[in-house]
């Protein structure tokens, strides 16, 4: 009976002692993974390597594409577009960009060099002043400062600033406002 009671303490002894550790689970999270492919496109497009900075943003895009960061990749992929001259190409990023995340200034000046390059300008002008969104004033005053007509896109980006003066887009398109005014009047 006690060989019996000191091989189970020494097989129970053995089990304390023995350092198991499970093992450790790799997790595949496709957000980081989105984040790392975007991360090579742009280092792509440093080294002015467009087609495989397309592919890569395109991969970062189908593996997180509702997010706020999509509007950024679909913003990268769009420039790329623009630096390959397929401004219609382009053109469907930026607005995927604009609708992802409507609060960043650069997103309304990449779509506005678009529909200048795609000599579109006028019809979104028109389409700009039907919609009660006042986020299309952002649009208007520089599709406005595009085209030639400065002084209307001073006007329409200040009435912008003033109806909306909370919004997080607003000291950019301030900045923005105060930049045109010096460089033009």
């Amino acid at each position: 009976m006690k060989k019996i009671t000191v091989i189970f303490f020494l097989i129970f002894l053995s089990f304390l002692t023995s350092g198991y550790k499970k093992p450790d689970v790799y997790k595949i999270d496709a957000v980081r993974n989105a984040y790392i492919h975007n991360n090579k496109g742009t280092m792509y497009v440093q080294d002015r390597l467009y087609y495989p900075a397309i592919q890569e943003f395109k991969i970062a895009i189908s593996l997180n594409p509702n997010t706020q960061a999509t509007a950024v990749y679909y913003n990268n992929l769009g420039e790329v577009y623009m630096k390959i001259g397929a401004p219609d190409l382009a053109v469907d990023c930026f607005e995927r960009a604009v609708l992802q995340y409507s609060l960043n200034l650069k997103y309304y000046q990449n779509l506005a060099d678009c529909y200048i390059a795609l000599n579109i300008a006028d019809k979104k002008l028109e389409e700009t002043r039907e919609n009660s969104n006042p986020l299309n004033l952002i649009m208007r005053g520089l599709i406005y400062e595009r085209t030639g007509n400065v002084r209307q896109a001073i006007t329409t980006l200040d009435e912008f600033t003033y109806l909306e003066p909370d919004l997080l887009i607003t000291p950019d398109v301030k900045r923005y406002l105060q930049n045109l005014v010096r460089e033009n009047l």
